[in-house]
């Protein structure tokens, strides 16, 4: 798997709760972000099944 790099301006309050929150699990703020953004996808995704699976299961 390649990486890319991908850059974003964020004002100094809201980089400095990400670090907050980073160092309380022992990671960079990078890390903490890409973790954050995969756990968010994921959810999304999950939500996306149980919803295709409601579906299915009403049209029976």
């Amino acid at each position: 798997m390649g990486t890319e790099v991908f850059s974003l301006r964020i004002d100094h309050d809201l980089i400095e709760r990400l670090r907050g929150h980073a160092a309380r699990r022992g990671m960079s703020v990078q890390d903490y972000v890409v973790r954050t953004l995969m756990r968010d996808d994921f959810d999304q995704r999950f939500q996306t099944a149980v919803e295709e699976t409601e579906k299915f299961y009403e049209a029976t």
